[in-house]
């Protein structure tokens, strides 16, 4: 017997096909976005991760390891996880990353790891493409150790300011020509904009993460409003 496609389920099928077609100029493609600044949001995730020596560290949604490799640099003698559940974005990422980073398929509303085996859960624009963000925040609480930290990159809604209208422009505009000159893909980078302007406020991903029992929540905004940085404790 057949059974029909759950929405969730096309939903995450249809994102994996557009990790895969873009993996190749992902990486370039954050850089030109961002001006090369989420080199530097991804420094300050695992500075707030506050990896202990020999900890571990998963990096769930990890796309081509570009956390974990700042994690193994920032703690050489931690043991970091990348998990994600796109095989191109692995496979791309596996060529750039030392030998102490450790790849593993996973899906982040279904972690396949036991309660409490992390010192750190970390996550670079992850959450604004699941369907269920408190299922994925619980999923990573439960791997959590107790005192071990979350830190999750993401975009956020842009409040109104007097630079919206530059803001939309960049996002509507700016990103789909460029992705579509670098990567062939301008639907991708269509939807990456679309997905950032109808994701959370940063104020209601911060109330979730509570709802989820994560103490000492707090968050950061960058990019003109577009992008913050949440962190909290088990």
């Amino acid at each position: 017997m057949l059974h029909p496609i759950r929405k969730d389920e096309q939903h995450a099928d249809n994102v994996r096909q557009m990790f895969n077609r873009i993996a190749q100029r992902y990486d370039l493609m954050n850089r030109l976005m961002t001006a090369g600044q989420d080199i530097r949001w991804r420094k300050a995730v695992i500075r707030l991760a506050q990896i202990p020596t020999g900890g571990k560290i998963l990096d769930i949604g990890a796309g081509t390891g570009d956390l974990s490799r700042e994690a193994a640099h920032q703690q050489p003698h931690c043991l970091p996880i990348a998990a994600d559940f796109t095989l191109g974005m692995m496979q791309v990422g596996r060529k750039q990353t030392p030998a102490q980073i450790t790849w593993c398929a996973a899906d982040a509303a279904h972690l396949p790891f036991p309660e409490s085996s992390f010192d750190a859960v970390v996550s670079g624009f992850l959450l604004r493409n699941v369907s269920d963000v408190q299922l994925t925040l619980q999923e990573q609480y439960r791997v959590l150790k107790q005192g071990g930290r979350i830190v999750c990159l993401d975009t956020t809604r842009p409040k109104p300011t007097v630079w919206s209208p530059a803001v939309y422009f960049h996002l509507n505009t700016v990103i789909p020509f460029l992705g579509k000159l670098i990567t062939g893909d301008k639907e991708a980078y269509a939807y990456l904009p679309q997905s950032t302007q109808h994701f959370l406020f940063a104020e209601q991903l911060a109330e979730i993460m509570r709802q989820v029992n994560f103490r000492n929540v707090s968050f950061k905004r960058y990019m003109f409003g577009t992008i913050a940085i949440h962190w909290g404790v088990k």
